[in-house]
Parts: structure tokens; sequence; C-alpha cells
């Protein structure tokens, strides 16, 4: 079986090529996932839109219809920082369609992975860093609800913390969030995860990867969660420019094999989502990311 791989073309919309969110590493992504033959365009699976009713079962549906239609506040614009439009509408709630089906795909062939997702900092009524309806939020309220899961782990190895996912979950105990993040870094104001993992500024390869792996070796057995949502952000990246780690390519490559391999050997389904990555070297950058999708089709084949 090949690696499930989760896409749409609404994913990079027209966007201003100065911003500091950089639109089109999702389309920069996609294509170099394609150019490393990893994938090819046709075997890209292309989710829906994810509906109201979906999103309601973890956003206020007032702050859906007013984000719909572009009439957020201005203090909501500022929080947000990113320039409303029906392109970006329609391609946040496609994105958050892409990681409903990249967890269908996971439960029914244990790994699967997003060239999207990751939208941790979104609350339940209102945006924020970059992030306008949180896609983790989404899917755990949407299995658990829906009888699919008895309880899901989010791995969340962004460099920021996930404030929203952390808030938007605190009474949803089935649903176990997780945050290794630096500590010094944006959220100013952190939120209460059930397990917060703060690192100090400038930490290396190997200082992290045995956090990751104690993590791991603890968490997993301890919650036994029927599907793990793994937020394998690359902003931990020593040449991130609003990370403050100091993670390698390799440490990259270490991180998703060890919370990858971790999850199916033990049995439990795990889906990753992009997370944050930030750089003016646009295909750098995708090229950081497709490090998630080359490491989960390794470890694919190695526990086939």
């Amino acid at each position: 079986m090949s690696l499930p791989l989760i896409y749409h073309e609404d994913y990079s919309p027209e966007f201003p090529p100065d911003h500091r969110f950089p639109m089109d590493k999702f389309r920069l992504l996609h294509d170099h996932l394609i150019d490393s033959g990893l994938t090819t365009d046709q075997a890209l699976l292309r989710p829906d839109i994810c509906p109201n009713d979906i999103l309601a079962l973890a956003h206020d549906r007032h702050y859906i219809e007013r984000y719909m239609h572009g009439e957020l506040s201005r203090e909501d614009q500022r929080r947000l920082g990113l320039p409303w439009s029906e392109a970006l509408a329609r391609r946040t709630v496609r994105a958050v369609g892409g990681s409903l089906l990249t967890a269908e795909m996971a439960l029914q062939h244990g790994v699967a992975c997003h060239l999207a997702g990751g939208t941790h900092h979104a609350h339940y009524d209102h945006p924020a860093g970059f992030c306008i309806f949180n896609d983790l939020a989404v899917i755990s309220r949407y299995l658990l609800e829906a009888g699919r899961v008895h309880r899901v782990l989010i791995f969340d190895c962004d460099v920021h913390q996930g404030d929203g996912t952390a808030r938007m979950l605190e009474d949803t105990p089935d649903a176990i969030t997780v945050s290794l993040h630096c500590e010094q870094n944006f959220p100013a104001r952190k939120a209460q995860s059930d397990w917060d993992i703060p690192l100090p500024r400038g930490m290396g390869d190997d200082a992290y990867l045995q956090v990751v792996d104690e993590a791991l070796n603890y968490l997993l057995p301890l919650y036994q969660p029927d599907l793990v949502l793994y937020d394998a952000g690359v902003d931990v990246h020593k040449d991130d420019a609003l990370g403050y780690l100091q993670i390698t390519d390799a440490g990259l490559a270490a991180r998703d094999e060890r919370v990858l391999g971790q999850c199916l050997g033990r049995d439990i389904p795990v889906m990753g989502v992009i997370g944050g990555g930030y750089s003016k070297d646009r295909k750098a950058l995708a090229k950081r990311h497709g490090v998630l999708h080359h490491t989960a089709a390794k470890v694919l084949r190695c526990a086939q």
C-alpha cells in the first residue's frame, strides 16, 4: 500500500508575495513531492469542503458565519494577520476537509499525511496567529462524537504552543492535548494543555529527540489512543524565521520517524499535518515540510 496523501489546488490562493505567511508553500510542497518521485498528482486525494455542521462541533456558528462572509471585527483581523478574500475562505474550509480526510485514511490504513493542516492557534470564537478554524479540534470532536474513536491524542511538535487546541478541548477528556514548544515564543499567554513540554531556546537535535522519545514512551502506553494527530511543524528548524530552536534537517527526519514509528509499532493509527514553517526561501521551506511525507512513506514501507 502506498502512503495516502491529501492535497487540493485551493490550498495556495493568490496572496501578497511579501506577506509573512508563506501561502505558496502548499503548492511548492506539492511540486516537491512530485519532483522527488514520492507521488504523482493523480495519486493525491482531493478533499471536499468541510460542512458548517462539522465545523460547529468545535467552533461558534456566529464566528463561522462572520469569517465566511468577511465580517470579522478589526480586532479579530489583527489577531489573525491574514487579509480576507473569498479564495482564502474557501481554502480554509477545504483544508479542514483535508485534515478530516487524512484522519479517515489514517484510520483505514494506519498512517496518512496532509499537505496542509495544523491550525492550532484558532479558538472557539476567534482566529489567531494565521489560524482561522482549528482542524485538530474539529477532527477530535467529530470522531469522538461519531463514535469512530474512544480517545485521540494530539502530539503537537510545532515550535509554538497549541493554545487554541488546548482551550477548545479542555472540557473534552477523551482528547488528550500534548504540546512540545519553545517556551519563550508565541503565544505570550500560554494555555494549559493536558501535557505541556516547554523547551529552552537554542535546543539542538540530541536533547530535543530525547524529549520526544521520553514523551512518546510515556504517553502512548498511558493513554493508548485510537488515533494520534501529529502536528509536524518545521518551525523548530534552525533556519526558521519564527522558531528559536536549532533542529537540523536530520533532526526533523529523526523526530518524524520516532513519532510515526512509535505509533505504528503500537498499532495506533497516526495522521500527519504539516504545521508551521516560515522562511523567505519558499522552496527550501517546502522541502523541509516534505521531510514528513518522505519519512512517513519510509516508516510505512518498513512496517509492511
